[in-house]
């Protein structure tokens, strides 16, 4: 899959290809249900596919003051479209100056003088261009235009509920992370380069973890989880305690995992964790060893939760 980071990246092999346009914030299931219905139409048409789309995300900067914390990082979202089978990405720079695009003037000098784009395929209601003008209606009236075909894909829908990277947003931050992962279509994970705690773990607990720093800007309540760790091309069972370390009067939020059946230093790996079950909230228990009691319990928990899993990571 080609990355582009820039529209002055774009050549002569990226056009005339099926291009869907989003923010595509979660790559949850009514997303892929878009890159499906592109790659269909791609191998129909005998052209590539190509997903569009904006960084940083278009409300932190039109709407800084919601301090929206987004769910899939750059380099996260280019490795799941990758995984779901688009040929193309072409990242585009949201700032002031681009948000005051008209939504002609998006399609005319992007979609059909850069792209040259055979088809657009976007989701339900999607708009864009200043002051969202830019409609369905709009691009299919362009489209007519100037030769490309438009295609507008329904909402995915859970229970009911329409798929949305809000719905996901706020399930994360209630610890619901099983019902999130039912959205997301794989278990919501979080990456991080493993560094040096402060030794509780091993030497108070008895129980090794490896702390992690990450550029994930949502990470799931503070609390217990049972977890699937990538290392180095395995998967691995594990434990994560995300929270302050009440017990021991911390303050700073930290990300700790125990991996169940590995031992070693891990400072310096990268660390990708996959929230499979919530176990409990954090709390502070009286001492170390009323503490140790529960990581004990936690464990097994986290082995018979694991072992029965069928959500598998990506």
């Amino acid at each position: 899959m080609d990355v582009l980071n820039d529209i002055g990246e774009i050549k002569n092999k990226h056009r005339g290809a099926v291009v869907t346009i989003g923010n595509f914030d979660g790559m949850h299931t009514g997303h892929q249900k878009i890159f499906t219905t592109v790659l269909e139409e791609a191998r129909k048409l005998g052209v590539k596919s190509m997903a569009v789309t904006f960084e940083p995300h278009p409300m932190k900067v039109l709407r800084p003051e919601k301090s929206l914390r987004t769910l899939t990082p750059l380099e996260e979202k280019a490795r799941l479209m990758r995984h779901y089978g688009m040929d193309t990405v072409l990242f585009i720079l949201f700032d002031r100056n681009f948000a005051s695009t008209q939504a002609d003037d998006f399609i005319r000098d992007i979609l059909v003088e850069k792209l040259e784009a055979k088809m657009v395929i976007v989701g339900h209601n999607y708009t864009f261009g200043k002051g969202k003008k830019g409609t369905t209606e709009l691009l299919r009236k362009q489209g007519e235009k100037f030769g490309f075909k438009v295609r507008v894909v329904r909402h995915a829908t859970l229970e009911g509920n329409v798929v949305s990277s809000s719905r996901i947003r706020s399930l994360l931050s209630w610890g619901r992370v099983c019902e999130a992962a039912a959205y997301l279509g794989r278990p919501y994970a979080i990456e991080g380069t493993v560094v040096k705690g402060v030794g509780r773990g091993a030497k108070i607990l008895d129980t090794p973890t490896a702390n992690i720093t990450t550029p994930n800007e949502l990470v799931p309540k503070p609390g217990v989880y049972a977890v699937m760790a990538g290392l180095g091309g395995k998967v691995l069972d594990g434990v994560a305690s995300l929270g302050t370390n009440p017990t021991f009067e911390g303050t700073k939020p930290s990300y700790e995992v125990h991996l169940l059946d590995c031992s070693g230093n891990l400072r310096g790996e990268r660390l990708r964790l996959y929230f499979i079950e919530r176990l409990r909230d954090s709390i502070k228990f009286p001492d170390a060893d009323a503490l140790h009691a529960q990581i004990e319990a936690d464990i097994s928990r986290a082995r018979q939760i694991l072992t029965k899993n069928k959500l598998r990571p990506i």
